[in-house]
């Protein structure tokens, strides 16, 4: 039988991350009404990271139901994606503070800390 892990996209695989999860037991499962996160304004960087430890956790653990493996396979999806546009945000944030005119003067100029320009 295939591990439980291994339909997982590599986006999704925390494995040697540092830090500690909650056990998988302690994983709530949302409903598919409910929101992952706070509602009033996108969760950081390092909840989604913390959030996607815990949904990996649950569902390399294999006991639950399909339905259940799906919302939280989907949570998961959403936030590896909000967390990638952040991780993008942050690499042009490194080349442009990186970036010198010609007389070797850093070119800088103000971001959007949300991700935008």
């Amino acid at each position: 039988m295939a591990s439980p892990k291994a339909g997982l996209p590599a986006q999704l695989s925390l494995e040697g991350a540092e830090g500690s999860l909650a056990p998988a037991a302690d994983v709530p499962i949302q409903s598919a009404a409910q929101e992952p996160m706070s509602t009033d304004k996108s969760p950081t960087f390092e909840d989604s990271v913390s959030r996607l430890g815990e949904i990996v956790e649950r569902l390399e653990a294999g006991d639950l139901p399909l339905e259940d493996s799906l919302r939280l396979f989907e949570e998961g999806v959403r936030l590896a994606r909000a967390s990638q546009v952040r991780l993008d945000a942050a690499e042009r944030r490194v080349e442009e503070l990186l970036t010198i005119d010609e007389h070797g003067n850093p070119i800088v100029r103000e971001l959007d800390p949300d991700g935008g320009e």
